[in-house]
Parts: structure tokens; C-alpha cells; sequence
């Protein structure tokens, strides 16, 4: 057992004390739920079926006697309201009920005076059984890293009882952090058996307003009776969990963001800005940063734009003659010698200065061998020839290095003699583990593209070396997310359960790497953030490129299950994924941003906040953001969007847009139109139709899953027409002009 403080100590044996009398219980599907007052504590008890119990503080007041003045019932709904020297706190606790599974325990406290708050003990006690003072045995399995969700999911083992998914909505304290300047990171987690959340210390000369009321914990705990008894388990249960609180959590309004003029600005920047490119032997590249001319061009800077200008041109039908440039400049990369694709420009690689262990001529990050190689594959399926020529002439390189590593990839290597730069991401953490399913990804382009089973067998060899790796499998969410829908396809080919089970995998590692709350103090409230995905594992800020990537990745996924039985949870949460991320994806760009919000100092090139370029970086609310550059590379933000979201009907004044993915819409002229959403009834999707050019829009009729009842839609100012719709419907669209 580890050490623990005073505080958990007294907590316990206060909580173990013969004669306590609650103030308040009830039996909720075989759970009990007691309430009671010790001292300068509140407290509600949950008790499993079994006997093992579990405390959440739910009021405190140090070095205090609390005072419970009264209880208000309402079904479900129970409030305390409860008297303390701070000021009056009330306590609302939602029991879980048949439609709602999920208790909430909210906590507001009325200050009596300006407050500050140097130390907070955790809220969450794990009492074992009853009668025993001995504090259950668990084990955390994933816990809040920097700003993503404020969660907690962990089981508790001995007594045996079951798992627990604790997720503290931040969102709720925005009020708080904003008015004594703290941050929400790190706020629940903990060392077993000291866990839960606890409020950030006011380190500043910043205390609580006397007299206002703040929101001191919104938190929303999941209970299960099972230990999953392997890994395939364990991500199926915190999936599960997860979707169950997400549809009890509070979740902000989107609002409609216009892609199509969002692309065209983008589009002319990155033509027409001299910062994005550079020329090497008489092709032009593009920059990483906008205005970084120190860093040779790299491949994967050039197919990371191609390829969603690609998907754009193939919806639009439009020429971009800005792809034929890009296309032009990728054979130089091709290296005779190691018969290989290589990272940087190999005419100016030694121009690099080294400042950084991979800015070397012939060091390769594991990862950026094989996502140019995902591309140029993705380019050959295509028909590109000079795209399958690369991809093909390189794959031996790829498959040697593979074997050299026995399928367990190090962050850095030498191209040359494959000798390890830099091991490890961390002493003890391993490299990048999350490369076995991106290179599985690419060895199925190859199989796709030329039939040998020989690169099949390949990508299933790569895939089983993810099996084991739990919630440490994430190292980059773009190639943990290409990994999930390679494990998918490999599923559907071979119908080995293993390979969907480490899809599950992959994509629970990307969602314990996102942030279920908006940063709604500082300057994040001039964005939204709900739902943002973080790059790394431990990266301290959103960025754009791996967020689009991901987007796109989760829509493939989707596409791959649309006739497979795959979890429902998981459904729900990659189309809600894909829903904020449509809305939020514009302001990564600085012209959406107030100008003092961004960073003063930028690590590479320059920000021109006037550039529809957009910023890597997205921070928390106290810290700018743009302090890594103004990233050129992740300029297929728009270009990726535009065609999943908005669908073309021919010689008609307007498009079909929804921000949930879709399935089965087939372009025509002719009327009705019919598709299928992705996502849960159980949440809604916006579907407008958008108006195009200055001809009049047509009456429309839309009707959902074959019924005859019409949908109304709401009229917005620039003339589109707004609907609210269930997830996972059908959609009917007709519609008529008034001379017809």
C-alpha cells in the first residue's frame, strides 16, 4: 500500500466509525448510496452489491463542523443544502436511474468571504469492505494527463467489487479557474489510494469573490460489478463507460462554420504566400512553417497537403495547378543507394545544423518512413504511376527495417546502417509502439495494390505486436487512428476476431487522449475546445494536423463498419468526434483569433496572424498559443472537410450539409436524394441545406426513416435552411421550384 496524507487517514477512519448515521440513502439496482456529515466533510458512500464500498466528498470545509440546513427531493434529484464557515454549499447529487445510468455529483459553494485555497485533498476514498478500516486494493488504469479529460477509470480489486469511470466535468469550473487564474490540467488522478480530483491550489493573490456562487465539482462516475478479465475486455468496458457518461455530460452548442469560403481562403494562401515554399534544383516545395527556410523540404510535409487536395479536386472536379507542382518535386526524394524514400531533401539534408537529434541527414523518425509510404500508396491506388513506382521501389527498404526492429520500431534510427539514435520516447516507455499498425496499414496498400499475399502475411505479423500494449499503445493519434482501420480491414479479410479487438485498442487509446471539456477562462474563450484531440501522449497542446488526419481516419473507419457489428459505444463517440472537430477545425486558423492571444515568441518561422495558415498549437487558456509555428503541413484542414460534409446535387443552387458522417449518398440531379447518418439516436446531427450562388432555393420536403411526417428546418440570415436531426437516420430530401 502507498503512503498516504492525514487527510485520506481521517477520512477513512471517520468513515469506518461504529454508529454513523447517514443523513440520506437509497438503493439504486442492487447499489446503496448513504450521505452523511463528518465534521468538516460531506460525504456520499456508494456500496457495491457485494459490500465493497467507495466515499466521494461532496462538500468540505477545513478544521470545520458543517451544518446540513436542508434536503430537497425531487425523483432521482436529491439537494443538500448545507451551511460552513466558507459560505453555503450546495450539493446536488442525480442518482443513476433506468434511462440515465450514471451518478452526478455536483458541488456549488456561496462564499462568505474572499477565499483562497492553497490545498485541496483529493474526493475519492476507496473504503473497501464494510466493517474493515483496511482501504480496498485497485488499480489505475487510465488517469488525467495535462488538460484532456479530467477522468479516472480504475478497479477496485480486493475486496472484489468492479471498475469505476470517473469523469470530473471541467467545464463547470470555469468560474473558478478564471478567477484565480488556475488551470484545469491535472486536476483528477492521483497515487492509489489517495485519488480523485482535487482543486487546483490559488498560488496566486487570487482568492474567490465573497458572495458569488462558484461550481467547485460537476463530476459524472460510471459503476460496473466487472473486472475485465484481459486487455480486449478492459477497452470494451472503458468504451462502454466512456459512451454511457458522454451521453449524461452537458455539451456545448456548435454553430455552422462555412467550409466552402474557409477553403478558398486557405487555398489562396498557401498558392500565393511566398512563406510557404521554397525552391531546391528547380521544383518547389512546401515549407513545414510558414517562413521556415532552415529545414530542408520533407516528403511527408509535401503528400501531407497532396493527398487532401486530392480528396477536394476529386469532389470539386476543379484543377489546382498547385498539385502538379508538389507532384513534380517528390521523385528527388527517392534515395538509389538504400533503395528508399527518404525523410529530407537529400540535395540539401546536409545544410541542417543537428540542433535536434533527428535534424541529420540520414536519421529517420520511425513514423515519418512509413505515413510518405501510406500516401504514395494511397496515390497508386489511385493510378498514379510515378506515385506506385516510389511506393513500390521503397517497400523492400520498409519490410527490411521492419525485421532489423522485430516489429518494435525506436523513435530515432540511422537510414544508412540502422543503428538507434534515440531508443525511447521516455526511460522505461519504449519507442514509438504505435508504428506496427501504421506500417500494417501500409503493407495492406501494397497487398491491395499488386495482390502478393507475402505483404498481407506481413501486415498481420506487424498487427499482433500491438496486442498487449493497453493505454500505453498511443505514441502519435494520427498513426494510432491509421492503425485502428488497418486492424479493421484486416478483420474484414481475414475474420480474426484478435484484429477488431486491437482496433478497439487503438481507438480507446486516442479517446483517453482527447478533452471531454471547454477551457472556457482565459484565452480559451475565444475558442472552442470540447473534444479536442491531443498529438502525443503527453503533448501539452492541440494540434491541427493530427486532428485532420485523425478526422479523416475516423471517417474511413466508419465507411469500413458500416456493415459490421461493431461496438455501439464506439459509433457514437467517432461521430461526435468528427461533429466538434467541424466546428472547431477553423480556429486553428490566427485569422479567427485575436491577435493577443497569440504567441510573441514563435520556435519556427513566423505567424502572420492575417495568413489563413493554421497555428499547430492550441493551449491552455492561460498560455498563447502559435508558440511552435504556423504549420503548412497542416493545411489539408479545409480540404479534408469540404468533401466529407457537404454533398453536391447537380445544376441545383444549393449543397446538403451535415456534420455528422454519412453513408449511401449517391450525387444526381434527379430528385429525391436519400443517405443514411452515422453517430446514435440517442444524440443529433445538424443537416442544412446550403444555399449556393444568387438563384432562389426550392421548397424542400425532408422526412426521416421512410415517414410521412415533414421535418421543419429553421431559416438562417444568409439564407440556408437548418434542420436538427437523430443520429444513425435515414434521410429523405425532395424538393421543388415554383415554375415546375
Amino acid at each position: 500500500m502507498n503512503a498516504t496524507s492525514a487527510w485520506l487517514l481521517t477520512a477513512n477512519s471517520k468513515l469506518n466509525s461504529p454508529g454513523l448515521a447517514a443523513v440520506y440513502e437509497e438503493q439504486v439496482a442492487g447499489y446503496s448510496f448513504k450521505v452523511f456529515l463528518v465534521d468538516d466533510s460531506c460525504w456520499l458512500v456508494a456500496c457495491w452489491p457485494k459490500g465493497s464500498r467507495i466515499g466521494f466528498r461532496l462538500a468540505y470545509s477545513p478544521n470545520d463542523r458543517l451544518e446540513l440546513r436542508k434536503i430537497l427531493e425531487k425523483g432521482q434529484n436529491i439537494t443538500f443544502r448545507i451551511a460552513s464557515l466558507m459560505g453555503e454549499y450546495e450539493v446536488a447529487v442525480q442518482l443513476p436511474g433506468a434511462e440515465n445510468p450514471v451518478l452526478r455529483l455536483t458541488t456549488t459553494l456561496k462564499t462568505a468571504a474572499p477565499i483562497l485555497f492553497p490545498y485541496w485533498p483529493r474526493d475519492i476514498v476507496p473504503l473497501g469492505a464494510t466493517g474493515s478500516d483496511v482501504f480496498a486494493e485497485g488499480e489505475i488504469r487510465v488517469n488525467q494527463v495535462g488538460t484532456r479529460s479530467g477522468q479516472l477509470y480504475f478497479s477496485l480489486n480486493r475486496p472484489k467489487a468492479g471498475s469505476v469511470l470517473y469523469l470530473q466535468n471541467l467545464t463547470a469550473l470555469g468560474d473558478y479557474n478564471q478567477q484565480t487564474e488556475t488551470s484545469a490540467g491535472d486536476t483528477v488522478g492521483g497515487e492509489w489510494p489517495e485519488i480523485g480530483f482535487a482543486l487546483p491550489p490559488t498560488v496566486k493573490n487570487k482568492p474567490l469573490e465573497a458572495g458569488k456562487s462558484y461550481c467547485l465539482s460537476d463530476a459524472f462516475i460510471a459503476f460496473s460489478e466487472e473486472l475485465p478479465a484481459d486487455e480486449s475486455a478492459m477497452v470494451r468496458q472503458y468504451l462502454d463507460m466512456l459512451a454511457v457518461i458522454y451521453l449524461a455530460l452537458p455539451k456545448p452548442q456548435t454553430t455552422y462554420k462555412h467550409w466552402p469560403e474557409i477553403l478558398q481562403n486557405g487555398l489562396t494562401d498557401l498558392q500565393d504566400s511566398p512563406g510557404c515554399w521554397t525552391q531546391v534544383d528547380g521544383n518547389h516545395y512546401l515549407n513545414a512553417y510558414v517562413c521556415d527556410y532552415a529545414t530542408p523540404p520533407e516528403i511527408m510535409v509535401q503528400l501531407a497537403v497532396l493527398l487532401p487536395l486530392l480528396d477536394y479536386v476529386e469532389w470539386s472536379d476543379a484543377q489546382l495547378t498547385v498539385m502538379k507542382k508538389i507532384k513534380e518535386g517528390l521523385p528527388a526524394f527517392y534515395n538509389e543507394e538504400l533503395g528508399t524514400i527518404m525523410r529530407w531533401h537529400p540535395k540539401v539534408a546536409d545544410t541542417m545544423k543537428g540542433e535536434e537529434e533527428q535534424k541529420k541527414p540520414l536519421v529517420m523518425d520511425s513514423w515519418y518512413l512509413q505515413h510518405p509510404l501510406l500516401n504514395l500508396s494511397r496515390l497508386a491506388l489511385k493510378g498514379d504511376k510515378v506515385a506506385e513506382k516510389l511506393f513500390l521501389d521503397s517497400l523492400e527498404f520498409a519490410i527490411k527495417v521492419a525485421h532489423h526492429f522485430n516489429y518494435k520500431w525506436p523513435v530515432f534510427y540511422k537510414m544508412d546502417t540502422l543503428e538507434v539514435v534515440k531508443a525511447e520516447t521516455q526511460p522505461g516507455k519504449g519507442g514509438e509502439k504505435d508504428v506496427p499498425g501504421l506500417y500494417a496499414h501500409v503493407l495492406l496498400q501494397a497487398w491491395e495494390l499488386t495482390g502478393k499475399k507475402r505483404y498481407l502475411a506481413e501486415a498481420e505479423k506487424a498487427a499482433l505486436k500491438l496486442k498487449g500494449l493497453g493505454f500505453e499503445l498511443f505514441y502519435q493519434a494520427n498513426n494510432t487512428a491509421f492503425s485502428s482501420g488497418a486492424l479493421l480491414r484486416l478483420y474484414k479479410i481475414t475474420k480474426k476476431e484478435i484484429y477488431k479487438e486491437l482496433s478497439y485498442l487503438c481507438l480507446a487509446n486516442i479517446f483517453k487522449n482527447v478533452s471531454l471539456w471547454d477551457c472556457n477562462y482565459g484565452y480559451g474563450k475565444n475558442f472552442p475546445s470540447f473534444f479536442a484531440l491531443f498529438p502525443l501522449s503527453d503533448a501539452p497542446y492541440t494540434a491541427v494536423y493530427e486532428e485532420q488526419e485523425v478526422f479523416c481516419a475516423f471517417h474511413d473507419y466508419l465507411r469500413h463498419a458500416e456493415t459490421e457489428d461493431i461496438l455501439p459505444s464506439l459509433r457514437l463517440l467517432l461521430a461526435e468526434y468528427i461533429r466538434f472537430l467541424v466546428e472547431r477545425a477553423v480556429y486553428y486558423y490566427p485569422t479567427m483569433l485575436p491577435k493577443e492571444m497569440l504567441a510573441d515568441e514563435v520556435k519556427t518561422g513566423e505567424v502572420d496572424p492575417n495568413l489563413w495558415i493554421a497555428l499547430e498549437d492550441m493551449h491552455d487558456g492561460w498560455e498563447k498559443s502559435g508558440e511552435v509555428g504556423q504549420e503548412v503541413y497542416g493545411a489539408g484542414n479545409a480540404f479534408g472537410i469540404l468533401p466529407r460534409h457537404y454533398m453536391q446535387v447537380d445544376g441545383n443552387p444549393f449543397m446538403i450539409y451535415t456534420d455528422y458522417p454519412t453513408y449511401g449518398f449517391a450525387p444526381k440531379k434527379h430528385r429525391p436524394v436519400n443517405f443514411k447518418l452515422a453517430g446514435d439516436t440517442r444524440l443529433t446531427s445538424r443537416l442544412m441545406l446550403v444555399k449556393t450562388g444568387k438563384d432562389k432555393m426550392p421548397e424542400f420536403s425532408v422526412k426521416l426513416n421512410g415517414s410521412k411526417e415533414l421535418l421543419k428546418g429553421k431559416r438562417t440570415k444568409e439564407g440556408h435552411l437548418e434542420f436538427t436531426v437523430p443520429g444513425d437516420s435515414e434521410i429523405y430530401i425532395n424538393w421543388t421550384y415554383e415554375n415546375l
